[in-house]
């Protein structure tokens, strides 16, 4: 990847996250001048979000990359269950879904993005700086005009038509623009960890394991499984103070077939915090500047929807904003377009997400785990109503489609 960087750009897009590259590819491909600068000097953070849901392969099947794609390593969840004692209930069956992808592809975010990054920096009117942290914006009369960033020690200057800030739920970019971030739960938080996959261990979906006052989620990745145990929000301190016999005691209890494993959890450095919460900017953006993704509407890891709304959001980006580009001017009008084509769908998503982190897998202290059995074997039950849940976790409520015009 190239070191260095013009002084100006039509986009400038903070934050190498999903939102980002595929934004970014997006609009290179149509021959916007692109460039993506990422705070981190690689993209290998551990347990980041690695679900590519249907909607995902099918875009990336509408610009020639899916197979190339897949070839790449990867497991495949083919449902989502909650298990608990004596019980298990199907969540989401992808299979029934009417797509050359009727499954999860779960495959280390680092490996899909550096193949967005390959694909990228083909284009002669694009490029990706790591190590590259924004740490201030232009501004000319109101108006974002640009990004004030440091490499290498040095701050530079980036001029740029639109600033779009993909930068995550701790986002930057939007602190900077002034843009507000309201909250909608309380949350939770989740620490991640790695246990190793043996053969005959159960595979093919991605399961919450209910039982007492807590959960555990496994997700198959081939070799290890990632295993996310949920806390009360804010309760790290308290728990790191408690060490890591109490999580092993849950993995035995609550997932007997990994019981097995449970002791070479041994040090807290093994778990990675993940601080969730349900969030959204009333107003994406300003003149000059777009926040998309986690950036503008942190989502919880429920159904593992981040990566997914995330990427549908640059697809609506682009949509909107290609033609804008290529004639040099970007107005707030086609930024305003940009939210309304995705933020009722977004506040949807995350009031049932509110619902279900607080009846479903809400963590209180000395309380029971509870969840919405009766209205699953309602929806199972009806034929018309049996793979909605599927349907939206593959694709939201209304899928964003990538305008054939971009293809």
């Amino acid at each position: 990847m190239p070191t260095t960087v013009p002084t100006h750009t039509s986009v400038c897009i903070a934050g190498g996250g999903p939102a980002g590259m595929v934004l970014a590819l997006l609009l290179a491909r149509q021959g916007v001048d692109v460039t993506v600068l990422e705070a981190a000097h690689d993209f290998d953070r551990a347990f980041r979000g690695d679900t590519l849901h249907p909607a995902i392969l099918e875009l990336m099947a509408d610009l020639g990359l899916a197979d190339e794609l897949l070839r790449l390593p990867h497991t495949r969840a083919t449902h989502a269950r909650f298990i608990s004692p004596g019980e298990t209930q199907v969540i989401a069956d992808f299979r029934r879904l009417h797509t050359r992808y009727p499954y999860l592809a779960v495959m280390k975010q680092a490996r899909f993005l550096d193949f967005l990054a390959g694909h990228l920096t083909r284009h002669p009117n694009a490029r990706v700086l790591l190590g590259a942290r924004v740490e201030g914006l232009h501004e000319d009369h109101g108006r974002v005009t640009g990004v004030r960033y440091r490499h290498e020690g040095e701050l530079r200057d980036l001029y740029a038509t639109l600033t779009v800030g993909t930068d995550g739920r701790f986002s930057k970019v939007r602190e900077l623009g002034g843009l507000r971030l309201r909250r909608h739960s309380p949350g939770q938080d989740v620490l991640w960890f790695a246990l190793p996959r043996r053969d005959g261990d159960p595979g093919g979906s991605i399961d919450l394991h209910l039982g007492g006052p807590h959960c555990l989620v496994t997700t198959d990745h081939g070799e290890r499984w990632q295993v996310g145990f949920s806390i009360r929000k804010g309760s790290y301190r308290e728990a790191r103070e408690r060490g890591v016999n109490p999580i092993r005691d849950a993995v035995r209890e609550t997932i007997p077939w990994l019981a097995d494993r449970a002791d070479l959890l041994t040090e807290w450095s093994q778990l990675h915090l993940l601080a969730v919460e349900v969030a959204r900017c009333d107003r994406w953006w300003r003149d000059g500047l777009l926040v998309i993704g986690d950036a503008a509407h942190p989502i919880s890891p429920i159904g593992g929807m981040g990566i997914n709304m995330a990427v549908q959001d640059a697809v609506a980006a682009a949509n909107v904003l290609t033609g804008p580009l290529t004639r040099g001017r970007v107005t707030t009008r086609d930024l305003a377009r940009v939210q309304r084509t995705r933020a009722w769908q977004i506040a949807v998503l995350q009031t049932q997400q509110v619902v279900e982190e607080r009846e479903v897998v809400g963590i209180h202290e000395h309380a029971t785990i509870h969840r919405p059995i009766a209205l699953l074997n309602a929806l199972h039950r009806l034929p018309w109503l049996r793979d909605v849940p599927g349907y939206v976790t593959a694709y939201g409520l209304k899928p964003v489609r990538l305008s054939p015009e971009l293809r």
